[in-house]
C-alpha cells in the first residue's frame, strides 16, 4: 500500500510538471563551448545564456566525496592523468581546468549556489552497478542534497536504472530520470520508478509516437544528442513537442525556447564592455527602436540589467526605456583576452573552407566563405576566451577556424605568453619579417611552402 502511494505521488507530480514547466533548456555539463565543462564559470554562463538547469556527472573519490567530472580520468579537462575513484578529493583538487578553477566537490557547488534559488541543477550518477555492487554514491548524493536542502532545485538522471531505484527509497519525492540509447530500456519495470525518460534524439527520429505514448503515460521527454546549432536540429527538436534538450548550446537552446513561447525578456545583471568601433543608438525598445539620440561609445563599459529577443536578434537592457544591439556588446571578453589579436589579421587555413556568419552564433550561418587567397582585418570580437568570434569586413568567423596573420614583436609575444591558457591560440602564423609585395597575390599555402620563418601550428 505504502508502494502504491509512493507511485501515485510521483504520477502526480510528473503529470505537474509537464503541464507547468513547458520546454526546459538543461545545460550540458554547464556553457562548455564557451568556458571549461563542470566549473563555475561553465555554470555561471549557462544561467546567464537562459538555462533552466545545468546538467552535472558525480563519481566519488578514493575517500568517499562527490566529485563532479564527467571522466573517471580528468585527463582530458585537467592535462593531467589521475583516475577519481584512485585519489584522495584533497589531491584532485590541486588539478585545475584551463580557466584556474579546481576540480570541485557537489558539497562546493551547492555551497556556492545554496542562496541563488533560480539555479537548479541536473545530476547524473556515473556507475555501473554491474560492478560495483555498493550504493555508496547514491546514499552521499541524498545526504549531501538534503544538508543543502536543495530538494527542490535538483533532477536526477541516469543510464542505471538500478542507480534511480535507490534514489527512489532514499528520497522519494525526487525528480527522477532515466537515460536511454534503445528502446528496451523503456519497459514497465523502470517507468514506475521515474518522472521521465531522457531520449537519445535518434530514437525520436525513427520512433516519433514515442513521444506522444510517454506523455499518455504521464512520463515527460526530454532529448539528448551530439547537440549542435543547426537550424534545422532545433527546428526538428521543438516541433516534437519534447518537454526538455540537454544541449551543449544552452543560449541556442533558450533562443528557441523563445521561439517557441515568444519574445521574452530576461534578467542577466552583468557588467560588460562595448567593443564597436563606433558609436550605436540607444533605443526605447527592441519591438519598434525608436532612436533617442543617445549612444553608447567603444570601450564604454556597461550595465547589462536584461537581454531580450526580438525576430531573432538580441537586445541588451541599458537603462530604464534603454536598449542596445547585443552584436559587439561583450559580456565575457576583456581587453585582456584579446590584447594580443587586437590589431592582426587573418587568413584561412589552408584546405579549409570558412564559413562566414552574419552574427556570432553558429545559427546565423551565410552560403559564403573566405577568400582563401585573401588576408582580413579583425575588426572586432565576441563569445568567450575558450570560443572567440572574429568579425571581417565580410562577416563574422570563428576563430579556431582560421589563422591569426601579421607580425608579433616580442612584447606581443611576450602578452600572448603570459594570457590564461583559455585564451591563448595555437592557430598563428608568426612571421619575423614582411612578406615581399610580388608574393601577396599567391594563395596562402603557396606563401607558407616559401618561407623558413613561419611558425605554424593548427590548432
Amino acid at each position: 500500500m505504502k508502494l502504491k502511494s509512493q507511485l501515485l505521488k510521483v504520477l502526480l507530480f510528473s503529470f505537474i510538471f509537464i503541464f507547468s514547466s513547458g520546454f526546459t533548456v538543461v545545460g550540458h555539463r554547464g556553457d562548455p563551448i564557451k568556458y571549461p565543462e563542470e566549473t563555475i564559470q561553465s555554470d555561471n554562463s549557462a544561467f546567464n545564456s537562459g538555462a533552466d538547469y545545468i546538467e552535472l556527472d558525480l563519481h566519488l573519490s578514493k575517500d568517499g566525496v562527490l566529485v563532479i567530472s564527467h571522466d573517471d580520468d580528468l585527463f582530458r579537462v585537467t592535462h593531467t592523468h589521475a583516475i577519481v575513484s584512485q585519489n584522495t578529493f584533497q589531491s584532485l583538487k590541486q588539478l585545475r581546468y584551463d580557466n584556474g578553477e579546481h576540480v570541485m566537490s557537489l558539497n562546493e557547488l551547492f555551497k556556492y549556489y545554496k542562496n541563488r534559488p533560480n539555479t537548479k541543477f541536473v545530476l547524473e550518477t556515473k556507475i555501473d552497478h554491474s560492478i560495483d555492487h555498493s550504493y555508496e554514491l547514491e546514499n552521499k548524493i541524498a545526504k549531501v542534497v538534503k544538508k543543502y536542502h536543495m530538494e527542490n532545485r535538483i533532477m536526477i538522471h541516469s543510464f542505471s536504472a538500478a542507480s534511480l531505484f535507490r534514489l527512489r527509497k532514499l528520497m522519494p519525492h525526487a525528480y527522477l530520470i532515466l537515460i536511454v540509447g534503445s528502446l528496451k530500456r523503456i519497459n514497465f519495470s523502470n517507468l514506475p520508478q521515474v518522472n521521465a525518460v531522457n531520449v537519445s534524439s535518434d530514437i525520436i527520429q525513427d520512433h516519433p509516437f514515442l513521444i506522444r505514448w510517454l506523455h499518455r503515460v504521464h512520463r515527460q521527454v526530454f532529448v539528448w544528442a551530439e547537440m549542435d546549432e543547426s537550424p534545422s536540429l532545433w527546428n526538428w527538436l521543438i516541433n516534437k513537442n519534447v518537454d526538455g534538450v540537454v544541449t551543449n548550446f544552452p543560449a541556442t537552446g533558450f533562443k528557441y525556447k523563445l521561439a517557441k513561447q515568444g519574445t521574452k525578456k530576461y534578467a542577466i545583471d552583468r557588467t560588460a564592455i562595448y567593443l564597436g568601433k563606433d558609436k550605436t543608438p540607444i533605443v526605447t525598445n527592441p519591438y519598434i527602436r525608436i532612436s533617442k539620440k543617445k549612444y553608447v561609445y567603444p570601450n564604454q563599459k556597461l550595465h547589462i540589467m536584461y537581454g531580450v529577443r526580438v525576430d531573432d536578434r538580441l537586445y541588451y537592457q541599458v537603462a530604464e526605456k534603454s536598449f542596445i544591439s547585443a552584436e559587439f556588446v561583450n559580456l565575457d571578453l576583456t581587453p585582456q583576452n584579446i590584447t594580443p589579436y587586437a590589431n592582426k589579421s587573418i587568413v584561412a587555413k589552408p584546405n579549409k573552407q570558412v564559413p562566414l556568419y552574419t552574427y556570432p552564433e553558429n545559427t546565423a550561418k551565410t552560403n559564403k566563405y573566405l577568400n582563401p587567397d585573401k588576408t582580413y582585418k579583425i575588426q572586432n570580437f565576441n563569445g568567450s576566451p575558450q570560443s572567440m568570434w572574429l568579425y571581417t569586413k565580410d562577416g563574422w568567423i570563428k576563430a579556431s577556424d582560421i589563422l591569426f596573420y601579421g607580425f608579433f614583436n616580442k612584447a606581443e609575444l611576450t602578452i600572448l605568453k603570459n594570457l590564461p591558457k583559455i585564451s591563448r591560440y595555437s592557430n598563428i602564423a608568426l612571421l619575423s619579417y614582411p612578406l615581399p609585395q610580388s608574393k601577396i597575390s599567391q594563395s596562402f599555402t603557396a606563401i607558407m611552402n616559401r618561407l623558413n620563418n613561419i611558425i605554424y601550428n593548427r590548432q
